[in-house]
């Protein structure tokens, strides 16, 4: 990689980075949550506070394997619950990982994302079928239909996502509304 590309991507807002390692190599995922619902937004009156950013991977090893590597090359580190993902960061430890659909963090400095396995009331195919792609820093990232984001947040019904929910249900009605217009 030229000095150029590498000094260019080293400038960039670490999840800028992270969804670069991602694409270079060719990992599948959407981004869901709080964090894809802000790039529906078109005006900062509509954007909405997390602490993390959320993306949903399909329960494949190798792809999750492909993921945790792309975080490692961006600078994050990797935790499991409470402890730092194992090693080595191989297919035996992916499977593992996987069947028991343990939510998986990355973390640099102030910025958290949790690779899920699981996006409640969805399956990951459906989820990628409907996907739509947005710009950030020049990088295409992946993010779920409004819809679906807004459909498993009411599934879930933690505490959280219902307040969510209630406290901004006129701005997702609006973004919503400016979706399905759209197309």
């Amino acid at each position: 990689m030229p000095k150029r590309t590498r000094a260019r991507l080293r400038r960039r807002e670490p999840f800028a980075r992270l969804t670069h390692e991602l694409g270079k190599r060719r990992v599948r995922y959407v981004l869901i949550g709080v964090s894809a619902v802000n790039l529906y937004a078109r005006s900062a009156g509509l954007l909405f506070t997390t602490d993390d950013r959320d993306m949903f991977v399909p329960t494949d090893p190798e792809n999750a394997l492909r993921a945790w590597r792309a975080c490692e090359a961006a600078g994050f580190a990797l935790w499991c619950g409470e402890e730092p993902l194992g090693r080595p960061l191989d297919r035996f430890l992916a499977e593992q990982v996987v069947a028991r659909r343990a939510l998986v963090r990355g973390q640099l400095r102030d910025v958290v994302v949790d690779l899920s396995f699981v996006m409640a009331g969805f399956d990951f195919e459906d989820v990628w079928a409907r996907r739509r792609r947005f710009r950030v820093q020049g990088i295409e990232v992946p993010v779920a239909a409004l819809s679906d984001i807004v459909r498993s947040k009411a599934a879930v019904g933690r505490p959280k996502d219902r307040l969510f929910l209630a406290a901004h249900e006129d701005a997702l009605r609006q973004l919503l509304g400016e979706r399905s217009e759209d197309g």
